[in-house]
């Protein structure tokens, strides 16, 4: 746990001139354009120190992006945990009481339950309901390639592989842990939504800011929900294909003692099946096939938490 951080090269935003809004939701704000056409959300901060997707949408605001069809939503999800962040210590801030997007379940949020986190899902989840189509904006421990999740849906896929970046593509069921926002029912298989998690990078290389605010101006000129002069110059042109992964194993550690053979960061391909790559405790973790992807292997790991997912190419 006294794992040194990599230096944070982005500056959080002051995001207190979003918190009214027009919502009655603090810090969720929607545009609508009077005209027919999807309701978009791009939410930030699931986590309070992943700081690009509050970057991005602070990017947003201050150049004026109005939907022209549909409306437009954005929202800073886990602000208590952002307010938190520390530079100095930026690990800490994640969350105050427990890790908000594993709470999306209807009976996790329809319970007693209460805790900064909770409290503050169950005030967004009426926003959330009425997305057509929703990017929650992430970031990750491990210096990767920016990837999207796009849960077990094809649509979301299909949404994913229409972006055309990022140029990985992991389909999986998340976590033991609990629900992500991606797995609630308005977007699973059987709910009228669509949702993607775009993990934009390390939580704190300058690059990652950029990644975020890419993706989100991607999204909105595919649906053409805003005006494609808006983005003009600001989206990068991307030659190489999608490459789509389909999650088939999630390791949960089970111990303190959960260690991986190497420094793996994530999208390493292993070649032959049967290979080590971790241990947990006297268990040993090998990969199920050839050419293994490892997506996100964790670091800081606590029991119950996903370690590694194990997938393969599809497509």
């Amino acid at each position: 746990m006294n794992e040194q951080a990599p230096p944070v090269q982005l500056v959080p935003p002051d995001i207190a001139p979003y918190r009214c809004g027009n919502t009655g939701v603090d810090h969720v704000t929607t545009l609508e354009s009077g005209r027919p056409g999807p309701h978009v959300v791009l939410n930030a901060l699931m986590h309070g120190n992943e700081l690009c997707g509050a970057i991005a949408l602070d990017a947003l605001f201050r150049m004026g992006v109005r939907p022209r069809r549909g409306s437009l939503t954005l929202a800073f999800a886990n602000v208590a945990a952002y307010r938190a962040f520390d530079a100095e210590r930026p690990y800490v801030s994640r969350y105050i009481d427990e890790d908000m997007n594993r709470l999306w379940a209807p009976d996790v949020l329809e319970s007693r339950r209460s805790s900064v986190e909770i409290r503050r899902a169950r005030a967004l989840l009426p926003v959330f309901r009425t997305a057509d189509v929703l990017l929650d904006l992430h970031s990750m421990t491990n210096d990767s390639a920016p990837l999207t999740l796009c849960g077990r849906t094809e649509r979301a896929a299909a949404l994913a592989r229409r972006l055309g970046y990022p140029g990985w593509i992991v389909a999986d069921a998340g976590h033991a842990a609990g629900l992500r926002l991606i797995d609630h029912p308005r977007f699973a298989a059987g709910g009228a939504g669509t949702a993607l998690l775009v993990e934009c990078g390390q939580h704190w290389h300058a690059a990652t800011a950029a990644v975020a605010l890419e993706v989100c101006l991607r999204l909105l000129t595919a649906l053409e929900v805003i005006d494609p002069a808006v983005a003009e110059g600001r989206i990068p042109v991307r030659d190489e294909p999608p490459r789509q992964v389909e999650v088939t194993h999630a390791v949960t550690a089970t111990t303190e003692d959960f260690a991986f053979t190497e420094t793996f960061t994530g999208l390493e391909v292993i070649p032959r099946a049967g290979t080590v790559i971790a241990h947990d405790g006297p268990t040993r973790v090998i990969t199920p096939y050839d050419d293994c992807v490892l997506i996100m292997p964790g670091r800081r790991l606590r029991p119950g938490q996903t370690a590694v997912r194990l997938g393969r190419f599809v497509g």
